[in-house]
């Protein structure tokens, strides 16, 4: 069957035949770490399902109704399987949260009061957040306008959260102290379940007030904790990420202490209104089904990301994570050292993809973000990074950002017409 495919790869989509025996070997010298995967995986989707029994999701669940949308059973169910499944007390998961930048604001913003101080301790927060915090522009509600003071603590040289200098920052002001566990647009690992379980209970020693929040984006599933497992207050992420398993067509959650989320629904609706009103406009079932197959979807993605890593540390490429390291998100970064190297890369994932396959990506001056931007993804779902997808700012050192596949077969496509584009245009 091996050879068969091969053939395929060959004859009817022009693949190398030396580059694909070099995805070869690097799956073959990953298979105890595919492994690991595997046993994270099927711990999750158990997980998953013992919820989904427990809630006794059936039929009736992925109707809707019009209007205001008062009583949605469906609503009110997918909401408590999230609870649940990230053993919170309560979560909104909505189709108006239009991405994760919004799920994070109205976290942010639902909570955080004029005169309160914002701790980020990763380091610069990704780019779309800085004109919510107001770290650029003005005059947009960012909540700078609002009297919201901001600090920011970079990670130890070796990664690491750096917890004597957070002592150092916080004041009686502190609010919050938040920290995004993707790599965003950075050049690091994400940062690992055991770190943020330090990290919460150096802040709740310093002062138990402190609410802990965390970005969760590109993390979920890939550990069988959750960083509210560890005592984080309230987490956030996107559905066309890793929790809508490739089938939510949009939307975000937010979850965490009951308190809160009462608190930042007020925001995401109105004061006195909350979660008690809002329609899903039929996308229960969609949402429901993508969260039941995310650890499976999630476990194909992580393995294209440690492929992507293997053969392009093989080729003398600096990446990060290295192949074999634990991982706590989907992202794969690979330094590529000029403009030309990132654009033929992107060009080759997107050459790779189901949809739009013929369509060239080119960078561009993306909204929320302070360089241009080249995005490649032929994706079902617009922007749906758990769909197979890379992307760059356009600046040195000239980092490229793979993540996604709803398959791992499509991932491991993903990296031989990235390699292929290359070759074509020189620069392997």
């Amino acid at each position: 069957m091996k050879d068969k495919t091969t053939a395929f790869l060959r004859e009817h989509m022009s693949i190398s035949p030396d580059l694909i025996e070099r995805i070869h070997q690097a799956e073959e010298s990953l298979v105890e770490s595919f492994a690991v995967l595997d046993d994270i995986m099927a711990y999750n989707q158990y997980k998953v399902l013992d919820v989904f029994q427990k809630c006794r999701i059936s039929d009736m669940h992925f109707g809707w109704n019009t209007g205001y949308g008062y009583d949605d059973p469906g609503r009110a169910a997918l909401e408590t399987v999230y609870a649940m499944a990230f053993h919170t007390e309560a979560a909104l998961v909505r189709p108006t949260i239009v991405n994760g930048t919004h799920a994070l604001t109205l976290t942010l913003s639902g909570i955080l009061r004029p005169g309160d101080e914002l701790i980020y301790c990763t380091g610069a927060p990704y780019d779309t957040l800085e004109e919510v915090i107001g770290l650029r522009g003005e005059g947009k509600g960012s909540l700078k306008d609002f009297g919201i003071t901001y600090r920011q603590i970079e990670l130890t040289i070796e990664g690491e959260i750096d917890l004597p200098s957070l002592q150092q920052a916080i004041t009686s002001k502190t609010r919050m102290i938040t920290l995004q566990r993707a790599t965003g647009y950075g050049w690091r690992k994400a940062i690992t379940i055991p770190q943020i379980a330090k990290w919460v209970e150096f802040v709740k020693s310093e002062n138990e007030n402190i609410i802990c929040m965390v970005d969760n984006c590109y993390g979920e599933f890939l550990d069988t904790c959750e960083p509210t497992d560890v005592g984080v207050d309230v987490m956030a992420g996107s559905l066309i990420k890793n929790p809508g398993g490739g089938l939510a067509l949009t939307g975000g959650y937010i979850a965490g202490r009951s308190d809160l989320i009462e608190q930042i629904s007020w925001r995401m609706t109105s004061p006195g209104i909350g979660g008690e009103c809002g329609l899903t406009f039929g996308q229960s079932r969609t949402m429901f089904q993508g969260f039941f197959i995310a650890p499976k979807v999630v476990n194909g993605a992580v393995k294209g990301a440690m492929l992507c890593a293997k053969v392009f540390a093989d080729l003398g490429y600096d990446v990060c994570p290295a192949p074999t390291d634990a991982r706590s998100d989907i992202i794969q970064s690979i330094k590529l050292g000029s403009a030309e190297a990132v654009i033929a890369f992107c060009e080759g994932i997107q050459a790779a993809a189901p949809v739009d396959s013929h369509v060239r990506p080119v960078p561009w001056d993306m909204p929320g973000y302070a360089d241009p931007v080249i995005m490649a993804a032929g994706a079902f779902v617009q922007g749906s990074s758990i769909e197979l997808s890379a992307d760059a700012p356009i600046r040195p050192p000239y980092i490229a950002y793979f993540q996604g596949g709803l398959t791992y077969e499509h991932s491991r496509f993903g990296v031989l017409k990235a390699l292929q584009t290359m070759r074509e245009k020189g620069i392997l």
